[in-house]
């Protein structure tokens, strides 16, 4: 577990997406638990919606000590970048992933204004994304346990 210098990113292909699915059951289990509450999209998607998604955004993974360890969505639409799920696994954070994913994203779409939301529930999420210059530009609350915040960067 020591690769941050050799991690690689790249696309993920469709053979990737049932390792990606785990990651993401695995790395949304900590915020469901924060909220109580197990039902929320993340952890409820099937591999066959992962397929559907696939079809219609960039997928990138990160790979470390030959497993992916992390991984982001994007989807592109008019001049905004919508970057979703991005995830790293319990056992690989605090290792500045999470933060080159997101370079990533601008590397292979620069000059873009883009956008993410989060849970107010996940404060260390909004600490990370603001350390990469992001800003609240919205909240909703779309039910009594769940807030989200809605984040912007623009680079143009």
């Amino acid at each position: 577990m020591g690769c941050a210098m050799d991690a690689v990113i790249s696309k993920a292909s469709r053979d990737d997406l049932a390792e990606i699915l785990q990651l993401q059951y695995k790395a949304f289990y900590t915020v469901a638990e924060s909220m109580g509450d197990f039902s929320i999209p993340p952890l409820t998607q099937t591999i066959e919606e992962l397929v559907e998604e696939y079809m219609h955004v960039v997928v990138l993974k990160l790979v470390c000590d030959g497993k992916i360890v992390g991984s982001v969505r994007v989807r592109l639409k008019g001049d905004t970048v919508y970057v979703g799920k991005l995830i790293v696994s319990p056992d690989y954070r605090r290792r500045g992933f999470a933060t080159r994913l997101l370079a990533e994203v601008e590397k292979l779409f620069p000059e873009m204004r883009y956008e993410l939301f989060t849970s107010v529930a996940s404060p260390e999420n909004i600490r990370l994304y603001e350390k990469n210059g992001y800003v609240i530009f919205d909240r909703k609350t779309v039910s009594p346990n769940l807030t989200f915040v809605y984040m912007e960067k623009n680079r143009s």
